[in-house]
């Protein structure tokens, strides 16, 4: 039974970060300056996957960090830690829900040096022709520049997702520290796979097609997909609780 729940949070864990590393803002970037720098295909996705890397090992010490705490408070409350594990989901699915049900969607990071235009709504931006508003916050910025070295692209694109870690996939943390270390480990595998998979899949997918890929829905719809997983999650902890 404990192995079907590890492979449930596993498997949503998985949808969390595939779904993450699907918004725009995670590979997009990355083909626009390939593109702009005529980089091969081979050099934009060795790019995406070092950033993507990046963007999991400091997810992944959160999560370390996470799971610690989780274990310690585990050790404290016993059969109540499943309860709180699954009121904290919960409370979680309700913020995501709410915030797709407002409008608010799920806001991400931008390049150093660019602009978010405030207009519109996260995720609410038009995409005419293959054109998106990424094309506008690139332009005349270090990362597309002819005269500015690779270096300066390189950078600027790691830093934007090392330093900007997947929020989405700390609470997958907290709701495997009943399995312990091998919990830990299991869901930074998935982890990795999701979102270095999903970046480079999707980068690879736009650079060898004849149009963008047209993913605008799922940063639309995003917290709503997220509110759904949690939900998941937190019924999964009560059927842990009552396993118990």
């Amino acid at each position: 039974m404990n192995d079907t729940a590890l492979a449930t949070i596993a498997l949503t864990g998985f949808a969390v970060a595939f779904l993450h590393a699907a918004i725009p803002t995670h590979w997009l970037p990355f083909v626009l300056v390939a593109k702009a720098r005529s980089w091969s295909h081979a050099k934009t996705l060795a790019m995406v996957s070092a950033a993507g890397l990046g963007h999991v090992a400091l997810t992944s010490l959160l999560g370390l960090a996470i799971a610690w705490f989780g274990f310690r408070l585990d050790e404290e409350l016993g059969h109540a830690f499943p309860l709180l594990t699954a009121g904290l989901l919960a409370a979680i699915a309700f913020y995501y829900g709410w915030r797709q049900l407002t409008g608010r969607g799920v806001c991400h990071h931008h390049p150093p040096g660019t602009t978010h235009a405030p207009s519109k709504a996260c995720g609410e931006h038009e995409h005419d022709h293959g054109h998106t508003h990424w094309d506008d916050e690139l332009k005349d910025t270090p990362l597309v520049k002819p005269d500015r070295g690779d270096w300066a692209a390189v950078s600027g694109l790691f830093v934007m997702l090392t330093l900007s870690p997947c929020e989405g996939f700390l609470p997958i943390y907290l709701s495997g520290v009943q399995f312990g270390w091998t919990g830990f480990v299991v869901l930074s595998v998935i982890l990795a796979l999701g979102a270095v998979g999903g970046m480079t899949l999707l980068t690879w997918l736009t650079l060898v097609g004849s149009e963008r890929l047209r993913v605008e829905r799922f940063e639309r719809y995003e917290a709503g997909l997220l509110a759904a997983l949690f939900a998941v999650l937190a019924v999964v902890a009560l059927w842990l609780q009552h396993e118990h």
